[in-house]
């Protein structure tokens, strides 16, 4: 299955780089048992690098363990 853009924002790291942070969804993720769970929800760089949710707006970038927070 194919995820698709949801939405685009820009993250800021300590040192004050900003960062485009896409976030993409699959359709539907399957539990175990075969029943649907919901979306799974993934965020990338612009430039592809992979990025983790830390929560409340907190974000981590795989390659570099770089945390950065979302720009409101």
């Amino acid at each position: 299955m194919a995820a698709e853009l949801v939405a685009q924002f820009h993250a800021r790291d300590a040192e004050g780089r900003v960062y485009p942070v896409h976030e993409f969804q699959e359709a539907s993720v399957l539990a175990n048992d075969g029943h649907a769970q919901g979306p799974l929800v993934t965020y990338r760089l612009a430039i592809g690098d992979r990025v983790n949710y830390l929560g409340d707006n907190r974000f981590m970038l795989v390659q570099s363990g770089i945390e950065i927070v979302r720009i409101p």
